[in-house]
């Protein structure tokens, strides 16, 4: 387990907000040296506390215009197999192990009803699923991988 100390934590705040910036600017914002900025992301990179660095897209720009929030209850002793096949579905932004009334909880995005119709109806029938109760998001209040470090 790596130690991650508040310069680590502050080097982490400025990516999140613009992992695109020069590693001289993340140095000059955070006050160590670029050198030291380098070291730290390799060092959190290779320990696995940052996975990768990729863009925050506006889906419905793309036609995504419909999320779906899917609770999946199925049989217990097969609950990672199911995960593991929803989770390669294109649409799949999230799958959830989870307590509760669902074992499962999947958040998909589609461009249309009939796109939404199917994937459900693929879900309903693999075998050892047992229900399915689909939400449909009205409106997004807040979605972010980030949270306040």
């Amino acid at each position: 387990m790596v130690k991650i100390d508040e310069v680590d934590i502050k080097i982490l705040k400025e990516l999140q907000d613009d992992a695109r910036k020069s590693l001289k600017e993340i140095a000059e914002r955070v006050g160590v040296a670029e050198g030291t900025v380098y070291n730290r992301i390799n060092k959190l990179k290779k320990a696995g506390v940052i996975k990768k660095f990729i863009p925050v897209i506006d889906y419905s720009y793309l036609g995504y215009d419909i999320i779906a929030v899917i609770g999946i209850t199925a049989e217990g002793g097969y609950l990672v197999e199911i995960e593991k096949e929803i989770a390669k579905e294109k649409n799949v932004t999230a799958v959830y192990d989870v307590t509760g009334e669902y074992d499962i909880l999947v958040v998909a995005k589609f461009k249309n009803r009939e796109n939404l119709n199917s994937f459900v109806k693929k879900i309903a029938s693999m075998e050892r699923v047992m229900k399915t109760y689909t939400m449909l998001v009205l409106n997004v209040v807040k979605e972010t991988h980030l949270i306040e470090l």
